[in-house]
C-alpha cells in the first residue's frame, strides 16, 4: 500500500532506462546457498554482493534491492531492474508470474 502511494508521486523508470543509466549490466550471474533456513544469494559478478531471502517469494525483491544498492540506484527511482531470475536447477522467478498467482 505505501509503496503504491510512493510510486504515485515518484513513478518508476523504465527497467531498460535505469540499467542504461547507472551502468546495470542485462545479466548477471547469481549464486544461491541455503544457510540457517534462508536462500543467501552473492554474486560473482558483482564483488561484495550479498543478500538473503526468507522464501522464495521474497528472492527476486531482494535480488533487485541489492543490486539497485549496489549501483547506488536512488529509492525513487525504481524498485526493480529485474523482472525475472533463473536459478539453475532451482527455478525461474518472476514478477509476472507472481501477478499471476496473485490474482487467481
Amino acid at each position: 500500500m505505501l509503496n503504491r502511494i510512493y510510486r504515485s508521486i515518484f513513478p518508476a523508470q523504465e527497467e531498460n532506462a535505469v540499467k542504461k543509466q547507472y551502468g546495470i549490466p542485462n545479466q548477471i550471474s547469481l549464486a544461491l546457498e541455503l544457510k540457517d533456513g534462508c536462500f543467501v544469494i552473492t554474486s560473482p559478478d558483482l564483488p561484495g554482493l550479498i543478500t538473503q531471502a526468507r522464501n522464495t517469494d521474497e528472492l527476486l525483491n531482494m535480488v533487485n534491492d541489492a543490486v539497485l544498492t549496489y549501483y547506488d540506484v536512488p529509492k525513487r527511482v525504481s524498485d526493480f531492474v529485474y523482472n525475472k531470475i533463473d536459478i539453475h536447477g532451482i527455478g525461474t522467478f518472476s514478477y509476472a508470474e507472481k501477478r499471476a498467482l496473485q490474482t487467481n
